[in-house]
């Protein structure tokens, strides 16, 4: 079982969840999901871009345990933006999920060239206030976008999902979330597409601790205060990826981590992504 972090709302979210971004069709995810909440994983994350829902859902009901002692996140694409498509896009997301609410409601990606995404922050706001997203955030956000959303809206946002890794340890939005009250969580926390999981700093680690590179890597995630949703479709890795709370990385060792970062993204540049 995960621990979990507090919210700015008072709600507890787990630190380490299930990412669902690109795992299967709605058979193989369905059982994926049931699979992982049997190995004690409470945080479920997709997304309407995804195309994945309904497969989600179906995990869910599949599992034996309650809904309420489930977390589930799901993120408003860029073709939805402002008040209304994001409100209808809200109700279809729900549909397929099978679900009367979410835990967690994100903006998936700012959008700058829409321009829209303060509008969007918005009607996530109307959807709080009904209870059907118990907590709103948004997701690649940079400090300027959440600045805004501060001076121009009510809401502070619960979670910034952010791409983050050693090798992009995104140290000033993270201190920038930190400050105002925003739970940092990390997607592509392996960063397999940059070869993390070959490089020597962290073989190292794994041999010296015992323990495999992605669990090193997603210690120091957590251990730096970053909730994680990292992605496997491997029931050993599923229980792999959650078998973080019985070690800690000494304090230099954590500096030869955070030593790693090279500025390194394999995402999009949310200043720039439509």
């Amino acid at each position: 079982m995960t621990e979990t972090v507090a919210l700015n709302n008072g709600r507890l979210m787990p630190l380490v969840g299930l990412g669902t971004s690109r795992a299967g069709d709605d058979d193989s995810l369905a059982r994926l999901v049931a699979t992982a909440v049997e190995a004690g994983y409470r945080l479920i994350d997709t997304a309407a871009v995804y195309g994945n829902e309904a497969g989600v859902g179906r995990g869910i009901k599949d599992a034996r345990v309650a809904r309420e002692d489930l977390f589930v996140t799901t993120k408003v694409w860029n073709d939805a933006h402002g008040r209304d498509a994001t409100l209808a896009a809200f109700e279809a997301s729900l549909e397929r999920l099978g679900l009367d609410y979410v835990d967690l409601y994100l903006v998936h990606w700012p959008v700058p060239s829409k321009d829209r995404y303060v509008e969007t922050w918005q009607a996530l706001e109307e959807i709080a206030a009904r209870g059907q997203a118990k907590s709103i955030g948004v997701s690649n956000f940079q400090i300027g976008h959440l600045e805004r959303l501060a001076k121009e809206t009510g809401t502070v946002p619960a979670v910034n999902q952010i791409e983050l890794h050693p090798y992009l340890t995104q140290v000033a939005l993270r201190g920038h979330d930190a400050v105002n009250g925003i739970v940092t969580q990390a997607w592509s926390p392996l960063d397999k597409a940059r070869g993390l999981m070959n490089d020597a700093t962290l073989t190292e680690l794994a041999g010296r601790y015992e323990r495999s590179i992605a669990q090193i890597v997603l210690r120091w995630h957590v251990q730096s205060g970053i909730a994680i949703i990292p992605k496997t479709s491997t029931p050993a890795r599923l229980a792999e990826n959650i078998a973080l709370f019985d070690f800690t990385l000494a304090e230099d060792d954590m500096a030869l981590i955070d030593a790693l970062n090279a500025d390194l993204r394999h995402g999009p540049d949310p200043d720039v992504h439509a």
